[in-house]
């Protein structure tokens, strides 16, 4: 058995101050890096004593919650650009109104995928799922049997969506709608080679804290 725990990172500044994340480089608050405790206690208390990596975006967001979870099973934060959240070009670190002004809808229909919101330097989802794809291909040939990946709202779903084979060109309408914080287990059975998700979006190991933003 191999078991992926893919984690969401914690609450950052850029929730809080209500700008436009995507490759904005925010820090956690306060209370993000309490979030980023708890999400290590349940970890620690799932995964034990078992030989772990932890993979985590380069924003220091999603690392500054990977180095919490690290330092639990004292190892050393795996950090991976292609881990990071979709680029909003221009409008990253932005109020979030300043992009919602200018944003241009994705169609219903056509190369939603390659459609571009707009602001100058954006990625599109395409760009999104053509790193993050062989980014965790890199992670699954490492022979370790627990791996917790550390990254984004959106980038996440779409790593979800390549654990269980989704062709690239087929996730231009899926989406997991993922909190910050949250637990998303993965679990591939030996006996019949599958791919499965054992839970998705866990956020209650969070609570009494206020529920988490969407990141």
């Amino acid at each position: 058995m191999r078991y992926i725990y893919l984690v969401t990172h914690a609450e950052a500044r850029h929730h809080v101050d209500g700008v436009v994340g995507g490759w904005y480089d925010s820090v956690l608050t306060v209370r993000g890096g309490l979030q980023a405790e708890r999400i290590a206690d349940v970890l620690q208390s799932r995964i034990g004593a078992q030989a772990v990596e932890v993979y985590s975006s380069d924003l220091r967001r999603a690392s500054q919650t990977a180095e919490r979870i690290a330092r639990r099973f004292s190892v050393e934060v795996r950090t991976d650009a292609r881990l990071r959240e979709r680029s909003n070009g221009e409008a990253d670190g932005r109020p979030q109104a300043w992009l919602d002004e200018r944003r241009i809808p994705m169609p219903e229909d056509g190369d939603r995928l390659g459609h571009h919101d707009g602001p100058a330097g954006a990625e599109t989802r395409l760009a999104l799922v053509e790193r993050l794809y062989p980014a965790l291909d890199d992670i699954l040939r490492r022979p370790v049997e627990n791996q917790v990946i550390v990254s984004h709202g959106s980038a996440s779903s779409y790593l979800i969506a390549a654990w269980i084979g989704m062709p690239m060109r087929s996730t231009d309408r899926v989406f997991f709608p993922l909190a910050s914080g949250s637990i998303t287990t993965l679990r591939r059975n030996d006996t019949h080679h599958s791919h499965q998700v054992i839970s998705l979006n866990e956020t209650a190991h969070l609570q009494p804290l206020a529920d988490p933003p969407s990141t």
